[in-house]
């Protein structure tokens, strides 16, 4: 028989480590593996530093839960490696003119990476998260689902792990939306209860990116250019290409006449191009850097893909390339397909893999 996190062995034979942050999803999540009677253990993570450290770091907060739940807690830093695979990486794609998706590069290289590697040598047989996606048993092995929660749901981010990690991975709070975690962190007496949701990016504080990527780089010469039409017609002068991203259309600086939006960046000529919605909509997506998580796949699939986290899911036939590339034709137009952001593809519920959105 099974236990619940779909090992061959009773709880009590098994050991869970927790990445715990501090916040509430990973608390709770500690919790209710403790209270089935698994060997839980917490591991924190280190990640932040200046320019990007907040006042208040959560580290302190994982160590209060474990310690009121009364189980193991290790810390690793890694602020050398985030620094590295995931902020650097963020401030370059943007100076080159990319809209990068760093979430998925954390979940990559730390999160589901270098902590899954930490958590065996700690004697895991299970690495515990606290994200809204599910993970399924199967005769293949572990499958990637989205959460039952859509608006919840964070399976697009986990698309670019290692298929092996990923059979380690199991995130239980797949089952319960937030309100219900929070009741859960309540009626416990988690003294995080009522600790507020994390940002979307941990290390950009209030969405301003620019203002981080200058202090990053202080060398760095934000230069002004021309906002150019798809045929070279000059429309005005941009404020440095780290401040657009393709799709906005608010705070061009060009007013009169028809709305125009941001189709693309180009560094190479430090122009940002601008057209109409019509312009903006696309057909054809190319992807590099694919990442598979099923079985073997054939040169031709119909799936859905989501091209951004927050937006639904797009019926495409994905033409599988040489070089871990792929070519997709979209049912639908899509507008403000950015080059650099994650391409999740999915069957069903599951995520299949996916990959970065490249100009072509």
């Amino acid at each position: 028989m099974k236990n619940s996190l779909g090992l061959n062995k009773s709880p009590q034979e098994t050991t869970v480590c927790v990445a715990m942050s501090g916040g509430v999803d990973s608390s709770v999540t500690a919790y209710l593996l403790q209270k089935e009677g698994y060997k839980v253990f917490g591991l924190t993570m280190d990640l932040l530093q200046p320019p990007y450290a907040p006042a208040v770091s959560s580290v302190a907060d994982a160590a209060v839960v474990a310690a009121q739940l009364e189980i193991e807690h290790h810390f690793i830093n890694l602020q050398t490696e985030f620094a590295t695979k995931v902020v650097q990486y963020f401030s370059d794609e943007y100076m080159s003119g990319q809209t990068p998706s760093p979430c998925i590069m954390c979940n990559k290289y730390v999160k589901l990476g270098i902590l899954a590697e930490h958590a065996r040598r700690l004697g895991a047989d299970i690495l515990v998260t606290g994200h809204y996606a599910r993970t399924l048993p199967s005769p293949h092995g572990v499958e990637l689902h989205r959460g039952k929660d859509d608006i919840r749901d964070q399976s697009y981010f986990l698309f670019a792990v290692d298929k092996n990690n990923l059979q380690m991975l199991r995130c239980p709070l797949s089952e319960y939306n937030k309100a219900q975690t929070r009741e859960i962190a309540e009626k416990a007496g988690l003294k995080i209860a009522k600790k507020s949701d994390s940002q979307d990016i941990c290390f950009v504080s209030e969405g301003k990116y620019a203002e981080l990527i200058r202090k990053l780089n202080p060398d760095y010469k934000e230069l002004s250019g021309d906002i150019v039409t798809t045929d070279g017609k000059i429309l005005g002068r941009h404020k440095g290409l780290i401040n657009y991203t393709v799709g906005q259309r608010r705070g061009l600086g060009i007013g009169g006449g028809d709305i125009l939006y941001v189709l693309s960046l180009d560094a190479v000529r430090n122009r940002v191009i601008v057209g109409s919605k019509t312009q903006l909509a696309q057909k054809e997506v190319f992807v590099t850097n694919v990442n598979w998580l099923a079985e073997e796949h054939s040169d031709k699939m119909e799936l859905e893909v989501k091209l951004r986290s927050r937006q639904k899911l797009v019926p495409a036939t994905v033409f599988f390339e040489d070089n871990n590339t792929a070519r997709l034709e979209l049912r639908d137009e899509f507008l403000g397909i950015a080059p650099g952001q994650g391409c999740c593809f999915y069957q069903g519920t599951r995520v299949m893999g996916g990959g970065f959105i490249s100009k072509k």
